[in-house]
Order: structure tokens, then C-alpha cells, then sequence
């Protein structure tokens, strides 16, 4: 009897998801829209207007500009006309990503890859001469210019930090064959593994200390701390990290395919899909050690997000994914569209419930980058069948172009209210770097291309 409860609440949710979509949205139930497909010359010229945005509004304000000749690794507080702000120290999550991005433009850019070789280089550097603890081992949280750790990012060791660092490292000696950064992203891997690797309940305790031991939750006490720069609990294990550390070992994979990091990334798909995400589209944000989930919000780009990592783990792995990751980036993406799609302006609101209303309509940069690269991916997997992904993608795309842009300054505005207007103006900051629009708007050009071939 119980099984048979949940069973009809899982469908009633499935159904409640299907019917937001077909007529909350106001748009037609799957499969009975008589729209014809976007055409060859379609695809081609939103292509072509990504690639400009690319070009224009990301790889082109953030370099050389980001790059600091003094003290190292890349600078990352910019005004709104991108002007230089005050150092806010060297952040390991951002140092990863723009090491990653810089990778990118050597792999994908052939034109640039010349003047972009060098600032590879200028990030791996900094990743190993500073970022990188010889005492200990393991990727510092954060450091001063002058490499010196603050009380703005302690002496622990955050894994998601140390993945982004392992992310970029791994996606340089991809560009660039330099073994050194293999070397310290396979030993970066091993410290992580060795030290964070949860044997008994699978995936990572995620805060360290600066020695590696794991900090648990006081269970005495039933105190949870927060780390300075907060991303949740630091004491229990979470969505962003677990989804990141994918992401970090499938960047690591292609290049070192070594068995443990293949079980890991086995296993954290696993968790991924399985724990994290849940009927009806949903992901809790926060668990125990034994991956019970604590209540809280649903992220609406994280939902989208994690569809695209989930499906590009499965196929890195297998060749091609499988029908339960399928089926549940599918329901990530539609509940977002359900409940976090803005239906005046277009865009993806923040978080909200899983049958409620949005809680925070915002509009922050990286959920609506990574909303067009979800959008496009279904539409490519179910866009004969159902024209809304191709539709909402249009609106997604009008919502970045005009509101997300900054038609005067250019670059991405970092958070905006639902109608678009810029709610904080600077431009760069330790969490906002090239990575998400970067590496959405290569993903969408690509797939773009791809569909105008077929």
C-alpha cells in the first residue's frame, strides 16, 4: 500500500509538471503544436549572433584584461564599464574556471590561440606555485594577492574550490599537452579522494582542514557553521559541490581515464541522478553525510545546469546516456519550466518550491546562460515532438540579448530584476567569471551548427 501512495503521488507530480507546461506557460501540451521547425537558415543565424556575443561580450572584456601581470592567476573585481575595482584576493573557484576558459579559446578559437597560449600558462602557474599547499597538500580556499590566507577564506580546504582548480589544470594539459598540469591534477584528485572520499555512504565530505581531516556536523550540539564566503552548511554535503565535482571528473577523465576516478564518477552520477534529483524535476540543495535531504529551496538553474552535467558524464562514460539519466534531465528541465519560467519577459527566476511559486523572481546571469544551454540540448533530443524547448529558447535567448547584455558596456549584467534591470552593477567578481557564458554560449553555437547540418 505504501509503495502504491508514492507511486500516485510521483504521477500526480509528473502530471502537475506536464500540465504547468502545456497551459500555465500558455503554450500547447507536448506533441500537439502544428509550428513547423526552425529552418537551416535559422540555426545559422543565432549562431551567429551567440558566436558575436561570445566574442564581444566575454572573451573580449575579460581578456587580457583579468590578467594579473603582479601578483599572478587572474584579477576578478571589474566596475560596470570594467574598469579595475580593489582586489577582493585570489578565489580558487575562480582561479579554476578562467584557467579553464583560457583553455577553451586554445581548443576551439584557432585564430586566438597564439595570443591565449600564454594566460593558460599564467594560470596553471598560479594554480601550482600559489593556490596549490606544500605543506599539506590540496587547493587553498582563497589567498591574498600575496598568497598569504585571510580570514576572509580561512586555512580549510572547500571541495568545491579544489575541484574547479582540478577542472582547470585537467582542461590545460588537454589545450596545451603541458604534463605538469596533469600531473598536479591527478594529484590533486588523489589528495581529494584520499582525504574526502566517503566510503561508507559514497561521494565527498566537503569542508576540510587545511591537513585534510574531514569536519562533520557536531551532533551534540546540532550546531552548523558557515564558511565566510557561504555556499550552504559547511558541515553536511550538498547539491552545488557533488554537481561540480562531476563536472571536475569528467574534465579529468578525458584525459587520465585511471580506474578509481572512473568508479567515482560512476558513483557521483549515481548520486547525482538518483539522491540529489527527484521526482517530479527537483533537487534538494542540502544532506546528512547519509545523504537524508534537508529541506529547502529548488534552484531553477541549478536544475538546468545539472541536466546538461548529468547527460555529458553518461556519455563521456558510456558513449552514450542512459534512459534513467535521460528521463531525469528531462524532468529537471521541464519543472523548471513549469514553475521558474517567466512567462511575461522570459527567463529563469531564481528558486522557488516544487509546486509553488517562484519565491525569488531575480534573474542572475549564470541560470540564464545555463537555461539556454538546457533549452537547446532538449530541443535537439524532443524538438520534433514538442516545439516548446525550441520556443522558450527564442524568448531565453531575447532575455539574454537585451537585458542580460549590456548593449553600452557589454559584458553580462550579474543579477537583474525580472524585467531586466540591473539590480548589481559590477561586472566581474570572485564568483562571476568567464565560465558559465563562456562555455554556454561554445555549447549552444556548436549544437546550433550542428542542427543547421542535419
Amino acid at each position: 500500500m505504501r509503495h502504491s501512495r508514492l507511486h500516485r503521488f510521483s504521477v500526480l507530480g509528473l502530471l502537475c509538471v506536464a500540465a504547468a507546461i502545456g497551459s500555465a506557460q500558455g503554450t500547447a501540451p507536448a506533441g500537439t503544436s502544428a509550428d513547423p521547425q526552425p529552418t537551416r537558415e535559422t540555426y545559422l543565424r543565432l549562431a551567429g549572433e551567440v558566436d558575436t556575443a561570445l566574442h564581444r561580450d566575454v572573451l573580449g572584456m575579460w581578456f587580457p584584461r583579468s590578467v594579473d601581470r603582479e601578483h599572478g592567476g587572474f584579477h576578478s573585481h571589474f566596475a560596470h564599464d570594467w574598469q579595475w575595482l580593489p582586489s577582493d584576493g585570489k578565489f580558487s573557484v575562480f582561479q579554476g574556471r578562467m584557467t579553464w576558459v583560457t583553455s577553451q579559446v586554445v581548443m576551439r578559437e584557432p585564430a586566438m590561440r597564439e595570443e591565449f597560449l600564454p594566460l593558460v600558462k599564467q594560470g596553471v602557474d598560479f594554480l601550482a606555485d600559489t593556490m596549490w599547499d606544500k605543506q599539506y597538500g590540496g587547493f587553498y580556499w582563497g589567498l591574498d594577492d600575496d598568497g598569504k590566507v585571510t580570514p576572509q577564506f580561512t586555512a580549510n580546504k572547500d571541495l568545491y574550490g579544489v575541484g574547479f582548480c582540478i577542472y582547470g589544470l585537467a582542461a590545460a594539459y588537454q589545450a596545451t599537452g603541458d604534463k605538469g598540469a596533469l600531473e598536479l591534477a591527478k594529484k590533486g584528485f588523489l589528495w581529494t579522494d584520499a582525504h574526502g572520499h566517503d566510503a561508507v555512504h559514497g561521494g565527498y565530505f566537503e569542508m576540510l582542514t587545511r591537513e585534510g581531516k574531514p569536519l562533520v556536523p557536531d551532533s551534540a550540539s546540532g550546531t552548523v557553521t558557515m564558511p565566510p564566503i557561504p555556499i550552504g552548511p559547511e558541515n553536511y554535503k550538498s547539491m552545488n559541490t557533488h554537481i561540480h565535482l562531476l563536472e571536475a571528473w569528467t574534465q579529468l577523465y578525458q584525459v587520465w581515464p585511471d580506474a578509481t576516478l572512473r568508479a567515482r564518477l560512476e558513483e557521483m552520477l549515481t548520486i547525482v541522478r538518483d539522491k540529489i534529483s527527484v521526482e517530479p524535476g527537483v533537487m534538494n540543495l542540502f544532506f546528512t553525510n547519509a545523504w537524508q535531504p534537508i529541506p529547502g529551496h529548488d534552484s531553477y538553474g541549478h536544475d538546468v545546469e545539472t541536466a546538461y552535467l548529468m547527460l555529458e558524464t553518461d556519455e563521456r562514460l558510456h558513449g552514450k546516456a542512459s534512459a534513467k539519466t535521460e528521463r531525469m534531465a528531462k524532468m529537471l528541465v521541464d519543472h523548471a519550466l513549469a514553475y521558474g519560467w517567466d512567462a511575461q519577459n522570459g527567463g529563469f527566476f531564481q528558486f522557488g518550491t516544487t509546486f509553488d511559486k517562484p519565491e525569488d523572481t531575480h534573474k542572475e546571469w549564470w541560470v540564464q546562460v545555463e537555461g539556454l544551454n538546457a533549452l537547446l540540448m532538449m530541443h535537439e533530443r524532443y524538438g520534433k515532438a514538442n516545439p516548446i524547448y525550441f520556443e522558450r529558447f527564442l524568448e531565453e535567448w531575447e532575455f539574454i540579448r537585451t537585458r542580460t547584455i549590456d548593449a553600452k558596456d557589454h559584458g553580462l549584467w550579474n543579477l537583474t530584476t525580472a524585467d531586466g534591470t540591473p539590480v548589481i552593477l559590477d561586472k566581474g567578481s570572485i564568483w562571476k567569471a568567464a565560465y558559465h557564458d563562456g562555455r554556454a554560449f561554445w555549447n549552444v553555437s556548436g549544437r546550433l551548427r550542428k542542427l543547421a547540418a542535419e
